[in-house]
């Protein structure tokens, strides 16, 4: 069958969503998915990219109509247009990448470049002879040459670079790292900013975000250079999740960074105090960088910040309170530390506007018109931020199309509003594709006390039990429990059907460790170690799905687990899903074949050489 999202307007102002069967399905409906935004100079045109589509639509905002349909190689990522207009550059992403140009005058691809793995955010240089990019799985940005269209550079970063933009005079790339790099088993666990020297092309430095911080999805540079901002959850993760009241398991943040001393000045929650904005996603600043925009996919709303404002308010928040000095007990914030846990600091400085649309994951500002690209809606929203009353208005891209049951999972899995007060949604904890964090949560499934690092969702119907601890029988329980103790929401049952529906079927990405789509030389000596009895690796974890499915006691109960033993987790898309081990006290492969495997339990790996532990590494790392 396939299912429509309506929604209306009840008291508290949320929209209420219901499903409404319009038919059966002819046939696979093909979505548009919009995830990025550019404006032309004159902001006549809005250039959007369709991801579910493959294609590069061209939106006349006179005409308020597609006026072209472009066919990409492969999915967009991210749009950048040259200084004066008149090229298009395009993220496409694969295993094997392109970045397409497009004249913007006929709407001709003039050329296909061949890139790295799962290429995006685009950002060309001031004077047009780079344009630099992320690729998010080879943890690298590369800088291409307009002239003859070729790398220039690369450079190494911490763990999926996400975003990026570049100051006004071309000197410094600032880059969002999706996720934490690291243990999570450690008192600070938070991802980074990376700031990169395009003039002596290395890294120059890394700005790490609060405790808790991950998830970055958008950075922009202000106009007059002089501050970048970021968006990003903040979670509590060292809490049990008891409760989800004033953000105890996860807040929504945006990190403000001063660019002439390249650090932060602070981190301010977008959320309120008894209404949360999850997912913070698409970042923009007004041409006078007195304003800053920020979209909430989880919530579907756009916060209009007074940046000016903003910036003057953390100014003058002191660093400590000194003897004899005022003090204001009826603030939340007494000194600057205070402010990234503050649910009240943007009172009378923010505006948040409901869009009437779902998971605005895009932006565009052309003077006082704000423009979203709304991914499961596949439209447009439009804020006239000069009207006496900010209203979002919907701009089609097409005819209308009905949620199938595939899209109503992979919805409800970013949406916040099935969750109490829209603290979070699923994608807080496992990223808008299911996967991972990078953090330990103390979920109750287990008992209290004893964190567990989050799990891809990859293949979990096909691989139960579900969890760490394989307390639930099966994912599809996991979700219904989820949605229940987790999200501290009742839901029909539509719900979770939709969700255990599109979890199906996600479907692994190939590694950025293969070499042409094929196992490298050294992979392949892994390879044979894996299948041998000289380590027993497939003995438990056997081609195919690479789990046997059971309970082990493979020596690495932590002080704080109840229980020896652990799921046999799948070693596919192994690659992505570091920390490793129920506690994420492993941060890489190796680790876990060595010092996490001293007694010979997690196989026999302690009498392999140094070459072949890195070669069994670079097998499992492929998978």
């Amino acid at each position: 069958m396939k299912f429509t999202l309506r929604g209306k307007r009840i008291q508290n102002g949320w929209l209420a969503l219901s499903l409404i069967i319009v038919g059966m399905a002819a046939g696979a409906a093909e979505y548009l998915s919009p995830v990025d935004l550019a404006a032309s100079p004159d902001g006549r045109t809005l250039y959007v990219a369709a991801h579910t589509a493959n294609k590069l639509l061209v939106y006349d905002v006179v005409r308020k109509e597609v006026t072209r349909r472009v066919t990409l190689p492969a999915p967009p990522t991210g749009l950048a247009l040259s200084r004066d207009g008149a090229e298009l550059y395009i993220t496409c992403a694969a295993p094997a990448g392109t970045l397409v140009v497009m004249a913007t005058s006929s709407g001709k691809i003039s050329q296909s470049i061949p890139v790295g793995h799962y290429p995006m955010a685009p950002v060309p240089s001031p004077d047009g002879s780079t344009i630099y990019l992320c690729h998010r799985f080879q943890n690298e940005v590369a800088a291409i040459s307009l002239k003859n269209r070729r790398p220039v550079f690369q450079v190494r970063v911490p763990r999926e670079p996400y975003a990026a933009d570049l100051t006004p005079d071309g000197r410094w790339l600032y880059v969002a790292n999706h996720l934490q790099d690291g243990r999570a088993d450690i008192e600070i666990v938070a991802a980074k900013v990376s700031i990169i020297d395009t003039t002596t092309r290395q890294l120059a430095g890394e700005i790490s975000l609060p405790n808790g911080s991950g998830l970055l999805c958008g950075l922009r540079v202000s106009p007059n250079g002089r501050w970048v901002a970021v968006t990003h959850t903040l979670a509590r993760y060292h809490l049990p999740t008891t409760q989800l009241e004033r953000g105890w398991m996860n807040t929504s943040a945006i990190t403000l960074i001063d660019t002439a001393a390249r650090q932060a000045i602070n981190t301010v929650l977008v959320d309120s105090v008894d209404s949360g904005a999850a997912n913070p996603y698409a970042v923009a600043w007004s041409a006078d960088s007195a304003t800053l925009y920020v979209t909430h996919a989880g919530t579907h709303e756009l916060s209009v910040i007074d940046a000016a404002g903003l910036l003057k308010k953390l100014a003058a928040m002191p660093t400590s309170v000194t003897n004899g000095q005022t003090i204001d007990y009826t603030a939340a914030s007494r000194v600057a530390a205070d402010v990234p846990n503050d649910l009240s600091f943007l009172v009378g400085l923010r505006t948040r506007v409901k869009l009437q649309a779902y998971g605005p994951r895009s932006l565009a500002v052309v003077g006082r018109l704000v423009y979203t690209g709304n991914y499961f809606s596949d439209n447009l929203s439009v804020v006239d931020t000069s009207a006496p009353v900010w209203r979002a208005q919907a701009l089609p891209l097409g005819p209308e199309q009905p949620m199938d049951v595939l899209r109503l999972g992979e919805f409800y899995f970013n949406d916040a509003t099935i969750c109490f007060q829209g603290w979070q949604t699923c994608a807080s904890c496992h990223s808008f594709d299911a996967r991972v964090d990078g953090l330990n949560w103390d979920l109750l499934n287990d008992g209290i006390g004893n964190p567990k690092n989050s799990k891809s969702l990859l293949l979990s119907h096909r691989t139960p039990p579900a969890m760490s601890m394989g307390v639930r029988d099966t994912a599809e329980t996991a979700v219904r429990a989820g949605i229940r103790h987790i999200l501290f929401t009742v839901q029909p049952e539509s719900v979770p059907t939709a969700m255990d529906e599109w979890l199906k079927t996600l479907k692994p990405l190939p590694s950025p460790h293969l070499e042409n789509g094929k196992l490298s030389k050294a992979a392949e000596r892994g390879r044979k170690l894996f299948l041998s009895a000289q380590t027993g690796c497939a003995q438990c974890h056997p081609p195919g799905l690479y789990t046997d499915m059971k309970h082990y006691d493979v020596g690495t109960q932590g002080p704080l687990d109840r229980s020896a033993e652990f799921d046999t987790p799948t070693l596919i898309e192994l690659w992505r899903t570091a920390p490793y081990l129920h506690d994420g006290s492993a941060r890489t492969i190796q680790e876990v074949l060595t010092i996490k495997n001293r007694q010979d339990r997690h196989g026999k790996t302690s009498h392999l050489t140094p070459q072949q532990i890195e070669d069994l590494a670079a097998f499992v790392l492929s998978l």
